[in-house]
């Protein structure tokens, strides 16, 4: 593992990321990694969807939510609720697409923001004729309407989202399957992400990890669990020393 950091005098110089950019294909995770979002309209439309379909007031405000996926989410905010499986389970089709119409009302509201070096390191990427997918806990239309609205949306052919896979194991290895339809069945792949989940879901899958502190969880916190790679923003990958 390369940790990138200088939280203690020994430890400023960064230990070197040879290889990070060497990869075939790379998935990354939206939020917390690409952006972060300064409005609540994607975390509001939780409680909203549930009350519109099942008449209920669910809040998710003790939900664990940094590296979930929205359909783990909804199932997790039902269960905490106490709402038994057979009051909501035919019904989640229709309460995930109440969230997405919800979002799409107001997505002109919609304050996106692209965190640091994310357009530089997609450029790069891009420019070494890397495929570039998306591997998120987003629904997929709103995955999409995020990066749109941030402006990333072209460097972005593919995904994998929730709307199938509650679990964010299943979710990559979705995404992986599309990264190698398109980069080749011996495709190297590496996960972008922000938090412990997306290293576990990349760890299931047998593929690295770059682990960007850019999110709800420190780099001491994410390298405990042990990354290929540990940095604090993406701007660290782009450091002479760092790239081919």
């Amino acid at each position: 593992m390369s940790i990138s950091s200088s939280p203690r005098p020994e430890a400023s110089q960064p230990t070197h990321l040879t290889g990070w950019d060497k990869y075939d294909a790379y998935l990354f995770d939206i939020d917390g990694t690409l952006l972060r979002s300064r409005d609540r309209i994607h975390y509001n439309s939780f409680q909203q969807c549930m009350l519109d379909v099942l008449g209920r007031n669910v809040s998710i405000d003790n939900v664990p939510v940094h590296g979930s996926t929205d359909t783990g989410i909804l199932r997790d905010a039902l269960e905490q609720a106490g709402i038994a499986h057979a009051e909501w389970l035919h019904r989640e089709a229709e309460i995930l697409e109440s969230m997405r119409q919800i979002v799409f009302r107001q997505r002109g509201q919609m304050q996106p923001e692209v965190l640091p070096a994310v357009t530089p390191v997609l450029q790069y990427l891009q420019q070494k004729q890397a495929t570039l997918g998306l591997a998120t806990g987003n629904l997929e239309a709103i995955g999409w309407l995020k990066v749109e609205l941030a402006g990333l949306r072209s460097y972005f052919t593919f995904g994998g989202f929730s709307d199938r896979f509650p679990a964010r194991a299943d979710m990559v290895a979705f995404a992986a399957e599309q990264a190698r339809a398109q980069a080749g069945s011996a495709a190297t792949l590496c996960i972008v992400g922000d938090t412990p989940s997306d290293i576990r879901a990349a760890r299931a899958n047998a593929l690295p990890t770059i682990a960007v502190a850019t999110g709800r969880f420190s780099l001491e916190e994410l390298a405990h669990h042990q990354p290929e790679y540990c940095i604090p923003t993406l701007a660290e990958l782009l450091l002479p020393a760092h790239c081919v």
